[in-house]
């Protein structure tokens, strides 16, 4: 991935402040299991989050950044910036205007509009206050636990995943979603398959994030950016992650997409680069 020179505002980096030493309020083993679903690339964690934590009497540490870290918040920066002008673009192309996400970078965990934010959870958008929030050290355990092949190009792909639930959540998407699963009216299993939809539709919004910013920033991607992104998809693919963590898949189960699914659909938005070809809730949920 070559960088830019573009630089984005948004982007809160509190990993200087450590961790918030919040405690687990109600937790156990079912809200684990839950938070490690939403681990894996997941969109709206209030469900689990609101009602789960506590972050009373709060503790900070306050740590200096190495100039590694300096160097990764600014490519957080840089990418965030991408997907601002990028999705200004598409958002006008197609008559409405787009409202730029704020980043949040921090160590173990932080307060959020949907609760304590911790690191076992991995990268999310949290709808509430319209951020995105991202411990890197997700990236070690993609590499470690889940086999993925970890470049600057894949932290690219999970930020436009991520940026994908934002533009969900300005269409209206995350609200439908929100509405179905309250409503009583739906099965476990076809929950779960609109969950599925939702997340697909977020890699293919990365895929055409990522066609419209290499049209716009000519050389922004290079030879084998695309390959870590499929490998990435891959990687948190819930046939992959069932496999590695209890050793069978139970595709009723899927919340996320099989590895073929997710890597399907993000080319198919790269290759489209058209946002109108990515209605995943048409064809999954027939």
């Amino acid at each position: 991935m070559k960088w830019t020179e573009d630089r984005s505002t948004n982007v809160d980096d509190r990993r200087a402040s450590g961790g918030s030493g919040g405690a687990i309020v109600g937790g156990g083993l079912g809200t684990l299991i839950i938070a490690a679903i939403v681990f894996f690339l997941g969109g709206d964690p209030s469900a689990i989050l609101s009602s789960g934590v506590s972050n009373s009497g709060a503790q900070t540490e306050q740590r200096e950044l190495t100039e590694a870290d300096k160097k990764i918040g600014e490519m957080i920066e840089m990418i965030t910036a991408e997907n601002e002008e990028t999705w200004t673009k598409i958002f006008a192309e197609n008559g409405a205007k787009y409202q730029p996400a704020r980043v949040v970078l921090f160590r173990t965990n932080t307060d959020s509009g949907c609760g304590l934010a911790q690191s076992a959870m991995g990268p999310f958008y949290c709808p509430t206050d319209q951020s995105v929030y991202m411990d890197m050290s997700f990236f070690n355990e993609l590499q470690q636990k889940f086999g993925a092949r970890v470049t600057e190009f894949t932290v690219a792909y999970v930020m436009a995943h991520e940026m994908g639930h934002h533009v969900q959540n300005l269409l209206g998407t995350l609200n439908e979603t929100d509405k179905a699963r309250r409503s009583g009216r739906y099965s476990e299993a076809q929950l779960n398959q609109i969950s599925v939809a939702t997340e697909l539709q977020a890699d293919f919004y990365a895929g055409l994030w990522s066609r419209v910013t290499g049209d716009r920033e000519k050389s922004f991607i290079e030879p084998g950016d695309l390959e870590s992104a499929l490998n990435a998809a891959e990687a948190v693919g819930d046939d992959n992650i069932q496999k590695r963590s209890q050793g069978y898949v139970n595709q009723e189960s899927f919340t996320h997409g099989s590895s073929a699914q997710r890597k399907e659909w993000f080319m198919k938005g790269y290759n489209s680069g058209d946002i109108k070809q990515g209605d995943t809730f048409s064809q999954l949920l027939r």
